[in-house]
């Protein structure tokens, strides 16, 4: 088979985003989605969208690869592949491999001493890895050098028949009588907001939050957490992403507030604003499945859909083929 290798050209987002449909049907994406977190990501280098190539200029794989040059960069020596994927009928002739070692070229030249698999703090389609969904893709990573470093779960839970449970608003009520505030952001409150979520709980959910009511608006989809003396100790919204509204998250306390309740009260005041909103299901992409907040989900009535592996390889070292 031959096979030519190349970077971003002009047409590409549309038959990439028909590609995945084939050979990643559970994450496929469309042109639009391709364009906003790959052709627009602050960090897109078209070296870095490599892209296989048969006769008349067929796509029969591709893969993206990143440095986080700017915006949110969490470790300064890191890559990130965030997407890719080879055409059903074209596997099984080097390509995925080809792929690979081309994106990890890319970043070791960037200055990268490791790439993930996926985690991209500024967008990222999936967090990791469906092994199970994708199990030849699983081989090929391990056969490439890459080793997982944890996994997330993803949840949902059904809201059609939700309601908020007598517990929850026992402990709500016992928190406002303490002088605890709950409820959705104003204009005033964003900027805190932005910095609490950014400094207080993961250095990309302040932009998640700020993306969030510049394209969609929706300020009343934010919701925070007080403390009686006023400061802000948690937040949590839905439709930051994408505007999808039965997307819930993100949403964190603060540390020195867990063990309170708050974080109960704050999923759960969340969920009962969405399904006012009319939405059928929460869900979500990422969490510790034996983190506390993993722990709250599944008690709170949430199931696991799916496993993310997160996976990592270095750049400095020889990798067998």
């Amino acid at each position: 088979m031959h096979v030519t290798y190349r970077s971003h050209r002009l047409g590409d987002a549309d038959r990439i985003a028909d590609l995945t449909a084939l050979a990643m049907p559970r994450d496929a994406i469309s042109a639009d989605w391709f364009t906003h977190t790959i052709l627009l990501d602050p960090n897109f280098d078209p070296d870095g969208l490599i892209v296989a190539t048969g006769d008349d200029d067929e796509v029969l794989g591709f893969v993206y690869a990143v440095r986080a040059g700017r915006g949110i960069g969490p470790d300064p020596d890191g890559g990130w592949i965030t997407i890719g994927c080879v055409h059903p009928d074209a596997r099984r002739h080097g390509i995925g491999t080809e792929l690979l070692n081309r994106a990890k070229a890319f970043l070791s030249a960037k200055g990268a001493k490791w790439v993930n698999y996926a985690a991209y703090p500024l967008a990222y389609f999936v967090p990791g890895l469906d092994a199970e969904a994708y199990p030849d893709a699983a081989r090929l990573f391990e056969r490439n050098g890459f080793g997982r470093q944890y996994t997330a779960a993803a949840m949902s839970i059904d809201l059609a028949d939700y309601a908020m449970p007598d517990d929850v608003r026992e402990l709500r009520a016992t928190r406002l009588a303490e002088g605890y505030r709950f409820g959705p952001a104003t204009r005033d409150d964003l900027p805190e907001t932005l910095t609490f979520a950014a400094q207080r709980l993961a250095p990309d959910w302040g932009e998640a939050v700020r993306d969030s009511v510049l394209q969609h608006g929706r300020i009343d989809r934010v919701l925070v957490a007080r403390h009686p003396d006023g400061q802000m100790v948690g937040f949590a919204t839905y439709g930051a992403y994408r505007g999808l509204r039965e997307r819930f998250g993100p949403y964190g306390v603060d540390e020195s507030c867990r063990g309170t309740g708050l974080g109960k009260v704050l999923l759960h005041d969340t969920l009962t604003r969405m399904r006012a909103e009319g939405a059928q299901s929460a869900w979500f992409l990422w969490t510790g499945e034996e983190s506390p907040a993993g722990h709250l989900y599944l008690r709170s009535g949430f199931h696991i859909t799916r496993r993310f592996d997160v996976l990592r390889a270095d750049l400095d070292q020889d990798v067998p083929l």
